[in-house]
This record gives C-alpha cells, structure tokens and sequence, in this order.
C-alpha cells in the first residue's frame, strides 16, 4: 500500500447548532455510566438530546449537545478512566458505513486512507487531522484541540479509544500502535492508558499524535471484500461529500440525513422537522441553492440504483427495494426516465 507521504484533512463542523450529526459514540457512554449505576435521564439532562434518540438510528444532534454530553459523563461519572472505557465498547457497527467501508478494504492502508478522508463521518471533536509517512513511521496528528478546554482529556481518550477498537476490529488483532502523545498532563488514571493502548504513552506534548510502524499499512484486511468497500466507498465519496467547497449547504445536509436513512427515505415534512425547520423554510432554502428536495431524493436513488446494478447480482426487484420503491414496475419507470434505460438493459449495456 502506497500512501501520500502527507495528508491533512478538515474534520470541523462548520455549524456546531446544525442537527445533522449521528450520535455515534453516545450509546457506549450511556452503557459505560449505567455499569457505574448512573442512568441515560442523568446522562442527558441539560442536553437538549433525548433518551430515546439514542434508539433511533435516524435522530441527529449538533456538534455543540455533542460536547455538552461528554460534559455531562464527566461530572456524573465515577471512574476516571470513563472516555477509556467506553471508548473500548465500540462496535463495527456503530460507525455504519464508514466503518464497513474500512473493514472490507483489502490492506490496513487502504483502510487507513479511507478513514481520514472521511473522517468527519466518524464524529472526531477536531478540526483538523494529519496524516504522515516518515521512512518507517506513520504519525496521526490531531490539531485544533484547544477549544475543548477541560474536557480534552475525556474527548482524547474516548475517541482514541474508540479508534483503536476500531483499527483492532479491521484487522481482527490488537493494533499494534508504538507510540502515543497527549497535550495535557498525565491524569491519575495514567497506567490505564498503556494497558489500553498496549504502547509507550507521553503526556504534556505538543500536539495529540499515534505513531505505529509502516509496516502495518500492508497488512491484509481478514474482511476484505472489492465489491463491498467499492460500494461502501463511492456511497461515501458520491452521496456524502459532493459539496466539500460547500460543507455547510442545506442541500448536502440533506443528502446526509436521506443517506442515514437507509432505503426508507423520509418525507419532506419528516426531514425538515430533523432539521429544526419547517417544511415551507425547507424548500425556500433548498430553492434558494439552486436545489430541491424531490431532486436530491431522484439523485440519490439513481446513484444507489446504479451502484448495486454495477456491482451486485441483486435481481431489479431487490434494487428497487433498496432504493426505496415499493414495487419493480415503479422503479423501472423511474430508472428509465433518470437514464433513458431499463435497469435490465443498462446493467447488460454497462
């Protein structure tokens, strides 16, 4: 695996009030806190995140009732060591499909690549992370910290926790990580850090950096499947980050949240109510960006039809499910009008 010897990546939300991120993480603080007897009601007081948000898939909070969580489990928890250890109950799973994309990735390298260019779908609390080869070492570099104040701590150890477990799970081995930096001083917990992370730790450096050996880059993924990362890949680079100039646009938000919402697309009423918005301020706002909500929806089936007409052996019936139609016939009267073809003659043609 070749990597670009250097690579920085912007992960900053450009509006932290905007409800378009996942509660990816909240789960497994919540399950963390209620081993330490303190419920999710505690968990989310003063939040402005509800208890049952956390079972639904489709509900999304700002970046800003994100951080006044880790707050919160803070204050109520117990233990210390709670970023660390809720961190280690991530699953494969909650990272959806940025993390299904890095699990079928053929090498650790691949995997890695992909990770940080799409970083901002794992929800980091950074704004910037950088990625460099140097002979044998590779150094993950996180910037833009400082905002965080007290809690960077917790946010560093909870998602360095949680990446970890995550790099383990790609690779289904420990990831052998050979060093680890921390920008602020060691906590009482300190011993903690190397038993998790199984490498030499530094408090009070610099910057937060993850060293481990080049190496690793070209190791196998055990998981690796090309029709699947293709997929999960080009859902990721074609649905999500369309609008990279544009991070803010209400258009690529809602591709975001329609995308979250597997094959059930929701309503425009639905969406807007999401968002914080009523249904008339959706569309003017939509129109206003050159866009509108039934067009995003037509784009977005039509990319995920052709993705499993490409690269699957799905039969039409399955796609049009997939893709959020109720029935064949009125899927192959919209592929027909969206490319001038039948699902059956374009994937024989293509």
């Amino acid at each position: 695996m070749v990597l670009s010897r250097n690579k920085v990546v912007s992960a900053a939300v450009a509006d932290p009030d905007a409800p378009c991120r996942s509660l990816i993480g909240v789960a497994a603080i919540a399950a963390e806190l209620a081993a330490e007897g303190i419920s999710v009601d505690d968990l989310l007081r003063s939040t402005g995140v509800q208890p049952w948000q956390l079972q639904d898939p489709l509900a999304r909070i700002s970046s800003r009732q994100r951080l006044a969580v880790y707050r919160r489990a803070v204050q109520l928890a117990t233990r210390s060591d709670i970023g660390l250890l809720a961190g280690s109950r991530q699953r494969l799973s909650d990272y959806g499909i940025y993390g299904f994309a890095m699990v079928s990735s053929a090498t650790f390298g691949d995997a890695l690549e992909f990770s940080v260019e799409h970083i901002g779908l794992a929800e980091p609390m950074v704004k910037e992370i950088r990625l460099k080869v140097e002979n044998d070492n590779v150094v993950l570099s996180s910037h833009g910290v400082d905002s965080l104040g007290d809690y960077l701590p917790f946010c560093a150890e909870f998602w360095r926790s949680s990446m970890t477990t995550l790099f383990s799970r790609v690779l289904e081995a420990p990831f052998p990580s050979k060093r680890m930096v921390f920008p602020f001083p060691a906590p009482k917990h300190w011993r903690n850090y190397e038993r998790q992370f199984n490498c030499p730790i530094d408090f009070d450096g610099p910057r937060m950096e993850w060293h481990f050996e080049a190496r690793v880059l070209d190791l196998p993924c055990p998981n690796a499947n090309p029709i699947t990362t293709k997929i999960c890949q080009q859902f990721c680079d074609r649905m999500l980050l369309d609008d990279k100039d544009v991070d803010a646009s209400l258009s690529r938000r809602v591709r975001s949240l329609c995308m979250n919402h597997g094959s059930h697309f929701p309503s425009a009423d639905q969406l807007a109510a999401e968002l914080g918005l009523s249904p008339r301020t959706l569309h003017r706002h939509l129109a206003l960006e050159g866009a509108s909500y039934q067009a995003i929806l037509d784009d977005l089936r039509r990319r995920l039809a052709i993705e499993f007409l490409e690269n699957t052996r799905m039969r039409v019936d399955e796609v049009a499910e997939r893709v959020g139609f109720s029935d064949a016939t009125g899927f192959r009267r919209a592929f027909r009008k969206w490319t001038g073809a039948s699902p059956t003659h374009y994937r024989t043609e293509g």
